[in-house]
């Protein structure tokens, strides 16, 4: 006999989707956390002088690659991009949910919702 998707069982699959996301972003921060106290907590600050990001963390593909080449700076915002796609995950595993509860509104909704989201994290161009 097939299972079939209930509310209950939507919400608690949701829950540990955050519950995972939240505890990955955490974690991949932490390491990147240690790896820059290890490597450079011991540099002291210029504040007279300003100095930009490189160009390379600007995007994600940068972040992916400064992160795997295990840079401290490449691994924190590898974790603060989870933290901002956990919730995007959740919208967009919603949409699935609904659509195995043949819930066609809120189906229509949800994608609305997630193309919001699309858009605001795209910087609100086309």
């Amino acid at each position: 006999m097939k299972r079939r998707w209930s509310d209950f069982r939507i919400e608690q699959t949701v829950g540990h989707l955050l519950r995972a996301g939240v505890v990955t972003s955490a974690a991949v921060v932490a390491a990147g956390a240690v790896l820059f106290l290890a490597r450079d907590g011991d540099q002291v600050p210029h504040y007279t002088r300003f100095r930009g990001e490189p160009a390379e963390p600007r995007h994600v593909g940068g972040i992916v690659s400064t992160a795997l080449a295990g840079q401290a700076h490449g691994l924190i915002q590898l974790g603060l991009l989870l933290l901002i796609a956990t919730p995007v995950a959740r919208v967009a595993f919603s949409v699935f949910g609904f659509a195995f509860e043949r819930d066609h509104a809120y189906v229509c909704i949800t994608l609305i919702v997630l193309g919001v989201l699309a858009f605001s994290l795209a910087g609100g161009r086309l």
